[in-house]
């Protein structure tokens, strides 16, 4: 038996969109966008499995994530098990949020077990809250926020365009000028997924925001929608050395670009401290808790 997968490209957009909107998802992963620019880094894949999407990979340790499509669970996964068979490998899914899970559950009652992996857990938040930032909870973002617009009285906020789309690239290599990103292999990779959401914009049809200072962009956010009621964020760069920006742009961005969507999904902490730190200070409604499937051991 044999699944080809490949590299996603531009031209593949149309197709692998169709059967993500079959996803009951709100998981950041779970978008062409973010599929497609991460391919390469992460060696994903993807393949219609009786009539089913799969991501996943297949150099190295095997691993797909679960089934999405009008064809039926049930028999793309019994067709991927037997594709591991035949290969002598592991059957492994990856990305699996505990609603997948226990549909899971329901087709094979008890033989699978699932890892949930913290680091890879999405943060979701109420889009309102942090646009309005009221209540004691979130009173030193509003702090921060005062302060941002007492120091920087002439800061201004405006929608990403084909109009500030190169002065967002220009202020992303200056940010990577000066957080050493060519130095740390994750870094790298991830301001050069960046500067592809910036060349591609248009044509993966994002949306961003941007925030001037003294004229100047100083910090930016891009995202894009994902399920039925949630805007995710894929990218938010800051100068850090302008008090404020990274509070006033994540409050702007959901205030300007979050209307219309219940919650805003700010992604994953990767196990940094500082980041998790960060993620919870913002009172997350909820996390999309994520683990690694894989089949139970004959006792």
């Amino acid at each position: 038996m044999e699944i080809n997968f490949k590299r996603p490209e531009l031209a593949d957009r149309d197709e692998i969109n169709r059967y993500l909107a079959y996803a009951d998802t709100r998981s950041c992963e779970m978008t062409f966008a973010n599929t497609y620019l991460w391919a390469r880094h992460y060696d994903i894949g993807f393949a219609v499995v009786e009539d089913m999407l799969v991501f996943g990979h297949t150099a190295g340790t095997v691993s797909f994530t679960v089934p999405v499509g009008p064809g039926e669970l049930k028999k793309t996964v019994d067709t991927l098990l037997a594709y591991c068979e035949e290969r002598g490998v592991p059957f492994q899914l990856h990305n699996v949020t505990e609603d997948e899970f226990a549909r899971l559950e329901i087709l094979y009652p008890g033989a699978f077990s699932i890892e949930y992996e913290r680091e890879y857990a999405d943060y979701v938040y109420e889009t309102e809250k942090l646009a309005n930032l009221s209540g004691k909870k979130y009173h030193s973002k509003k702090n921060h926020i005062n302060k941002f617009k007492n120091l920087y009285p002439d800061w201004s906020y405006e929608p990403i365009t084909k109009e500030n789309i190169e002065e967002c690239f220009q202020m992303a290599l200056r940010w990577r000028e000066l957080n050493g990103c060519e130095e740390d292999e994750e870094k790298h990779a991830e301001i050069c997924v960046t500067l592809n959401f910036l060349r591609l914009f248009e044509e993966l049809e994002m949306r961003g925001g941007a925030l001037r200072v003294d004229g100047k962009i100083v910090a930016f956010t891009i995202g894009e929608p994902v399920g039925k009621d949630t805007l995710v964020v894929h990218i938010e760069k800051a100068f850090a050395d302008v008090q404020g920006a990274y509070t006033m742009i994540n409050q702007q961005f959901a205030e300007h670009e979050g209307e219309g969507f219940a919650y805003l999904n700010r992604e994953e902490d990767m196990g940094e401290e500082g980041l998790r730190k960060a993620k919870l200070s913002y009172k997350p409604v909820f996390l999309i808790e994520k683990g690694v499937v894989r089949k139970r051991s004959l006792l």
